[in-house]
């Protein structure tokens, strides 16, 4: 008998209905999985009312993000698992002992707060030393390498502001470790060790998820693992020691803000380039820029001496706000930027450094000449991280880890050169000291609008990067562009500017190229032509001018849109997609 038959023999009357139902059944799992699948949309521009994510170039690690929104977590949760993947999947850009600048709007507290994810420079007196005898190590050295912040700021976003353990944020990235294919990396096992014994520390304590995290933290950077760590450093010849990694600490910390056309725009603080921006946007709020017409010459021209000026300001005043003092309320005051406004030629470049006093009350400091150079020191940074809940958080981040050669050692845990965005000119706000933080380019962006978040932007290309963020806000705030209009349209960008990457103490030495000024191609010719005769010195290039990815979220209906420059291969995933 056929084994139909057996089963109809057994059944009885039944056997019809059943066969009836499971026929409904299979006919109705085809038609769920297609509503799981159309519950999410990945690509380089969605807009979803369930949240989103923007992870680098990495679709795994945006839907990994995702699961976790999906599962009820919020965008701390999101970002965290997204900055755990990313540190393997953009290993070169970003690594597991890499920087992390993030910016949160907490949707229970009705604030943004900062949090510094950078490490800081040896506390041993006699590294700095060798520093200022030697100089700091600007092609790729282990010496120039900042206590790791990354696992640190993780688990600080989990227990400030997340809901899920650190086992389930690290969970994608274990998956990515254990696979062996062609994309596997030989240190990939010996990091999936290290983040295993962080998970089993967690597993291991008593008390709340907060207490659970925190010694999962603990085991990195004050155990076992803090102290294969400092083997390694003695063997390469850094400077890192245990006690760098136990004092290490993730400052929670008040943004920089600056208010511009009725929105206001949150920033990190002077440890970052970020307050530059903010500087730019108080310049530009006295000029009509929607009348000059987009990509106008007129437009472009007086964005880019904007820029000059507030990067002047950068190079001179900003530093680690622990050891130096940063004159920001002055430097951000309205009277302060209608001295500096008057600077500007509507019709001539400017060729000269032209940094201010705010102390002093005077719109220049004393023009420096600017002199060009050939700027050889290697970079190699960044990747993008965005995350937005249907809660109302989002979360802005830039991680990265500026390799340039330096390797993984045996936990598995690659660390990269960051120290050399100090330098070692005496009396210079950003000069290395024991414990400093360098100054460093990573710069993202959270913009509210009546106490609501309503942008958030991320952006790789250090010294472009808050350039080009400058490009997206105003597109969208001044021309009404939409995220995914903002982030392809022509960008530009001025390398009159030192190089942040560049640690010599002769800071003259450090600048760029005067009057520089980077277009794309597709800037008409007539407007590179008028652009040329007012003295810049044009560059025009085909590809992308840095690496935007940008949110813009609807307060109203709280439908997030999102994009990042499809030429760069970003991806933006949204749950609950809508058109």
């Amino acid at each position: 008998m056929s084994q139909p038959a057996l089963l109809a023999s057994r059944l009885g009357p039944a056997w019809p209905l059943l066969v009836l139902l499971s026929l409904c059944v299979a006919g109705t799992l085809p038609q769920a999985r297609a509503q799981d699948a159309a519950a999410r949309e990945i690509g380089w521009r969605a807009s979803g009312s369930g949240g989103a994510v923007t992870a680098g170039r990495s679709r795994e690690v945006v839907s990994a993000a995702l699961d976790v929104l999906a599962e009820g977590g919020n965008a701390a949760d999101a970002a965290a698992t997204s900055l755990l993947g990313l540190s393997v999947t953009e290993h070169g850009l970003f690594a597991s002992g890499g920087e992390v600048p993030l910016l949160i709007y907490d949707a229970k507290r009705k604030e943004v707060k900062v949090l510094s994810g950078l490490g800081r420079a040896p506390l041993d007196p006699r590294a700095i030393e060798w520093f200022y005898k030697n100089g700091i190590p600007s092609g790729g050295s282990m010496k120039s390498a900042p206590v790791p912040g990354m696992l640190h700021l993780v688990t600080t976003l989990l227990i400030r502001y997340g809901s899920v353990s650190f086992e389930r944020a690290v969970g994608p990235t274990l998956k990515i470790l254990d696979r062996k294919d062609r994309k596997s990396r030989n240190w990939h096992p010996r990091l999936a060790v290290t983040l295993r014994r962080l998970v089993e520390a967690e597993r291991s304590t008593k008390g709340s998820r907060a207490e659970k995290i925190a010694a999962a933290r603990d085991r990195f950077y004050k155990g076992d693992i803090a102290e294969e760590l400092e083997k390694w450093y003695i063997s390469v010849g850094s400077f890192l020691r245990r006690k760098d990694l136990a004092a290490h600490r993730t400052l929670l910390e008040d943004p920089v803000t600056v208010s511009y056309r009725g929105y206001k725009v949150h920033k990190c603080g002077p440890w970052t380039q970020g307050p530059y921006l903010c500087q730019t946007l108080s310049l530009l709020e006295g000029y009509d820029l929607k009348a000059m017409g987009h990509f106008s010459a007129d437009y472009v021209h007086t964005v880019v001496e904007a820029l000059k000026l507030s990067m002047a300001d950068r190079d001179e005043f900003y530093g680690d706000p622990e050891f130096v003092k940063v004159p920001l309320a002055r430097l951000l005051s309205p009277g302060y930027a209608r001295m500096r406004r008057g600077l500007i030629d509507p019709q001539r470049a400017s060729l000269l450094r032209r940094p201010g006093d705010p102390l002093a009350g005077l719109a220049l400091r004393g023009p420096q000449v600017a002199t060009a150079r050939q700027y050889t020191i290697p970079v190699q940074d960044t990747t993008t991280c965005l995350a937005a809940d249907r809660f109302g958080n989002v979360v802005a981040a830039t991680p990265s880890c500026n390799l340039v050669g330096n390797r993984p050692g045996p936990p598995g845990v690659t660390q990269g050169n960051r120290l050399r965005s100090l330098n070692t000119t005496l009396g210079h706000p950003n000069r290395i000291q024991p414990g400093k933080r360098p100054r460093i380019t990573l710069t993202p962006t959270l913009v509210t609008r009546d106490g609501k978040p309503v942008i958030a932007i991320s952006v790789a290309g250090g010294d472009l990067q808050d350039q080009v963020t400058l490009n997206v806000l105003l597109s969208h705030i001044d021309f009404g562009l939409a995220a995914h209009e903002a982030v392809v349209v022509p960008r530009f960008a001025t390398s009159h500017h030192q190089g942040s990457f560049d640690p010599n103490p002769d800071r003259g030495a450090a600048f760029i190229s005067p009057g520089g000024l980077t277009v794309h191609k597709d800037v008409p010719e007539p407007i590179r032509r008028e652009l040329t005769a007012r003295g810049h010195k044009l560059r025009v290039v085909g590809g992308a001018i840095a690496h935007p990815v940008m949110l813009v979220i609807d307060p109203d209906t709280g439908v997030i849109h999102g994009a990042g420059d499809p030429r760069v291969g970003r991806s933006i995933g949204v749950l609950s997609p809508v058109p």
